[in-house]
């Protein structure tokens, strides 16, 4: 397959983002990365999520169509493809989980006007880790407003993740279980990785849910 336009996807803490960085430094390819950094409403949100939910998904809403308005392709003439750790659909699925009903309603509204404005991936990769070491991970990188996350709220990502991603049909979907990968620390799990990203090969460990 050739890819123009990778997604890499994942729950907080999966890994998406230093896999992109990964990808991009070893296929020459360009990196489009969320900028959540700057986002005031995140901190936040974490300490009170009823009060701050709507404006944080408002502003995640903006910010990915502002990355996305442009084609993929456009962006740098000599990378290869681009990789992204985020996709639009993203916004959908956490604003699911945040907002009240009609908060939600209202958001769909937006995001439905705006969607098919946005360029559609060649390969959206979904990395599954189980809860515990999503937990470890975040913990591992110390960000303070991210401290306090529960494991119901990261359950509930997973399963939103899993009820959009059994009905896409825009695009292609690989969903791979990295429970028990260190792709980080560990150059073989990131070869096979690789491998079954761009090559559709499937070594030992590596467990393609679809």
């Amino acid at each position: 397959m050739k890819l123009n336009y990778l997604v890499i996807e994942g729950n907080i803490g999966a890994g998406k983002t230093s896999l992109v960085k990964m990808i991009a430094r070893d296929y020459n390819a360009r990196m489009l990365l969320e900028g959540f950094k700057d986002n005031p409403f995140l901190p936040r949100f974490y300490e009170d999520r009823q009060k701050y939910a709507f404006p944080l998904e408002m502003s995640f809403l903006a910010d990915r169509y502002k990355q996305l308005k442009h084609h993929p392709g456009e962006f740098e003439l000599f990378s290869s493809f681009v990789v992204s750790d985020f996709y639009f659909t993203k916004s959908l699925i956490f604003a699911e989980n945040t907002l009240t009903d009609d908060e939600f309603r209202l958001y769909r509204n937006f995001f439905d006007m705006i969607y098919e404005k946005i360029p559609k991936p060649d390969l959206y990769v979904y990395l599954h880790s189980d809860t515990a070491k999503l937990l470890k991970n975040i913990q591992k990188r110390n960000r303070p407003y991210e401290q306090n996350i529960k494991r119901e709220y990261l359950d509930e990502i997973n399963e939103s993740y899993f009820r959009y991603l059994r009905q896409v049909s825009e695009f292609p979907v690989l969903l791979i279980d990295t429970t028990d990968l260190d792709f980080i620390e560990n150059n073989a799990h990131y070869q096979a990785l690789g491998n079954c990203i761009f090559n559709g090969v499937y070594s030992p460990g590596i467990n393609r849910i679809r």
